[in-house]
């Protein structure tokens, strides 16, 4: 039987926390001592990347009793269920089953009368059928010529997560000639966003997809509108161009509006959903559904990897147990996420909704409050472009803020070349492993400007290239990281009803029903 304790009711919490900094990294890391942790902090993931944690402020110890919380808290149990069907979004009373979009992990889920892998499967075939027809001119424009570009139109995670796919594999698809569509995405309600792409496209080539699940979605209905109207003010139907990613229950489902319908659910929440339609779609047209299937593959081989009971072979479950130490015994409020690719760059962007909004709680999975700090604040730039921003102040700063990394030994581009001694990727290379010694260790100086007291915790996550299988993988060990700390933190993950409120005073500005403050400010903004 599966239990739903909050973390501090936990014995091996209560255990952890008698363990309080007790590891003093710039010692652990230094000269050999920090060779020898670098090669046994290190736990293999999919897709041939790894999760190296020797700069971390752990040790056997520390691990051992991680590994207890891990079992007390049935991490395992709780996953099992998940992909097993269970109801564990327990605030809208539904299902989670983003992991079924990219592969059977357990027995078959059967919802609403309908096997749901079955259903997802179905609808990326759909997919990647119509994004076969649109590669080979079957469907084209009203002048029967071939799209070129295809544009987003979403907002959350119907652009966030498919916005950082698309840009992680873009130079990729070059290299290997798998572009078949330049991708661009309008999210925002200000008009300038889907303006100033209009303006950069040839909108007599471009089809439009419109992600919302429920169709009635404010932004994102705005945002269709504006684009129609864009369209007919240019002698194009908007029918020939827009396809829809939606519900079969919303009013996009069956609309003469669209070229083609694909289906999500209820069960997939927005920043879970980029191995869906609301990815499919956008990335098979972008890259080829072949291209699409590579990605799904290197997600399941990460969800089968979290299936693992034994902590230290866990690298999702052990990456969310150090950051819960981190948050819950150590008392670090933030955490960074620094890829050393510019091809992630929108990639902590994405990981700022997953984490934030999932675990962004303060009452448990059954509405009481909690008493202990659940999520961390996520920020993040890459590498070398934030070490001229913002390391200063985790370099130098009063708080210790946790850092993830992720790095790759080879480009995606092919091309590189040597400038005085050393190319372009081994600056690259060099830069993030110098940070990650110079935040654990620091340095003495006479000058206290000059003093770095070391002591800044960080992981890495390395691999060959960002291929289509390591993006995938490395999406999902971030799912499932932030899935495992919500258990521990016997939270619900999996709603986010701290987006509504807004939404809703929204509503009453325009339909100007307003009074005191929210009056006030909207005839300060000319409403």
């Amino acid at each position: 039987m599966i239990h739903w304790n909050n973390l501090d009711t936990l014995h091996s919490f209560q255990k952890l926390t008698r363990l309080e900094k007790r590891v003093c990294l710039p010692e652990l890391m230094a000269g050999e001592n920090g060779a020898v942790r670098v090669a046994k902090y290190s736990a293999p993931m999919a897709c041939g990347l790894s999760y190296n944690y020797a700069a971390k402020a752990v040790d056997d110890e520390i691990l051992s009793v991680l590994g207890e919380l891990a079992a007390e808290a049935q991490l395992t149990e709780k996953y099992a269920a998940l992909y097993n069907g269970e109801m564990i979004n327990t605030g809208e009373k539904r299902l989670v089953l983003h992991q079924l979009t990219r592969g059977q992990l357990g027995e078959p889920v059967i919802a609403d009368g309908v096997d749901k892998g079955a259903f997802y499967a179905a609808e990326q075939e759909k997919a990647a059928d119509f994004a076969r027809k649109v590669h080979s001119g079957e469907i084209a424009n009203a002048a029967g010529e071939k799209f070129s570009t295809v544009v987003q139109i979403g907002i959350g995670g119907s652009d966030l997560g498919p916005r950082a796919m698309y840009l992680a594999l873009e130079n990729w698809a070059r290299q290997n000639k798998t572009l078949k569509l330049e991708a661009r995405f309008i999210s925002n309600v200000d008009p300038d966003d889907a303006a100033n792409v209009l303006k950069t496209i040839d909108v007599a080539h471009s089809l439009f997809v419109l992600v919302s699940k429920s169709g009635t979605t404010l932004e994102t209905l705005t945002n269709e509108t504006f684009v129609k109207e864009s369209l007919r003010s240019m002698g194009l139907d908007p029918a020939k161009h827009m396809v829809a990613v939606t519900s079969e229950t919303s009013p996009l489902a069956k609309s003469s509006d669209y070229l083609a319908a694909f289906f999500m659910d209820d069960y997939i929440g927005g920043r879970y959903s980029s191995s869906s339609c609301v990815g499919g779609v956008v990335l098979s047209l972008a890259f080829g559904p072949e291209v699409f299937a590579r990605f799904l593959a290197g997600a399941h081989a990460a969800d089968e990897s979290a299936k693992e009971p034994e902590l230290l072979k866990n690298p999702a479950m052990l990456d969310a147990l150090i950051g819960v130490y981190e948050r819950n015994v150590l008392g670090m409020p933030v955490t960074a996420v620094l890829p050393y690719s510019q091809a992630l760059s929108r990639f902590p962007a994405h990981l700022q909704q997953l984490d934030m909004e999932s675990n962004g709680k303060h009452v448990n999975r059954f509405g009481a409050p909690v008493s202990y700090p659940t999520g961390p604040v996520i920020f993040g730039e890459p590498g070398t472009n934030g070490q001229h921003s913002f390391y200063q102040l985790l370099h130098q700063g009063t708080d210790i803020i946790p850092l993830q990394f992720v790095g790759f030994r080879q480009n995606q581009a092919g091309m590189d070349m040597d400038i005085q001694g050393s190319s372009s990727q081994q600056k690259l290379c060099a830069n993030v492993a110098a940070q990650i010694l110079a935040f654990a260790c620091g340095k003495r100086d006479e000058n206290p400007n000059k003093s770095f007291d070391g002591g800044r915790p960080s992981s890495i996550i390395i691999g060959d290239q960002l291929t289509p299988e390591a993006l995938g993988a490395l999406l999902a060990h971030f799912e499932n990281k932030v899935m495992f700390q919500g258990f521990c933190w016997n939270l619900n993950s999996f709603d986010q009803e701290g987006v509504q409120l807004g939404k809703v005073l929204a509503k009453r500005v325009l339909a100007h029903d307003t009074d005191g403050a929210l009056k006030a400010y909207s005839d300060l903004l000319a409403i």
